[in-house]
């Protein structure tokens, strides 16, 4: 059964499961809405000190991959590969966050979750819905972070700026305006090991 989270919890990932190799899925939808889902690897200011950290339709994946955008999948309007052991030292947290592309506010969406699946199985739900926002255009969902092990924070916090907004608050900077064509993530294949390998949940699941 997967543990479900309100606003504001936290725990141990190695609490929730033994893998390493986790899939995060995240569903956001409203009527006429179209999200950016992203994540950004902060330092231990929690700064955006390495642009290369910020993880979203332009830039797919981290350096190393130890963070992946995996593109919508089972359900969910976007999802990503975390492989914990694989993030560098100086990377302290991952905030995944929301942000409204076009018009609308946050007050408007559905019903949706950011959920942890390790192994294929579902560990963790975070649900949240419009009722809880009102006229911001971005919402910070979730959190892994480093304190002393990998943690998972439900956060759920709404911000009022979009998705340049968000950028310049972590410290990170907007590039000029460029428009290239946004690129699929390709989900690697499955490590083997004693720990549940990654595995994307199953439709419907």
């Amino acid at each position: 059964m997967a543990r479900e989270f309100q606003r504001g919890h936290k725990a141990k990932i190695s609490d929730l499961t033994a893998g390493t190799d986790l899939y995060v899925g995240v569903q956001i939808t409203g009527p006429g809405l179209t999200f950016d889902i992203s994540c950004f690897g902060l330092d231990a200011e929690e700064r955006l000190s390495d642009d290369r950290y910020f993880v979203f339709f332009n830039q797919p994946k981290s350096p190393e991959e130890s963070i992946q955008l995996l593109g919508a999948q089972a359900g969910d309007s976007e999802s990503f590969r975390v492989t914990l052991d694989k993030i560098p030292p100086q990377i302290h947290k991952l905030a995944f966050t929301a942000t409204l592309d076009g018009a609308g506010q946050m007050s408007q969406i559905a019903p949706g979750y950011v959920r942890i699946v390790a192994g294929g199985e579902e560990v963790a739900r975070y649900s949240f819905n419009g009722s809880e926002f009102t006229t911001e255009r971005a919402v910070m969902l979730g959190d892994f972070y480093l304190k002393d092990v990998w943690r998972f924070a439900a956060v759920g916090q709404g911000f009022d700026g979009g998705l340049d907004a968000l950028l310049k608050n972590f410290g990170g900077e907007v590039a000029e305006e460029e428009t290239p064509e946004p690129q699929q993530a390709q989900p690697a294949p499955p490590h083997s090991g004693a720990a549940p390998g990654f595995a994307p949940p199953a439709f419907g699941a």
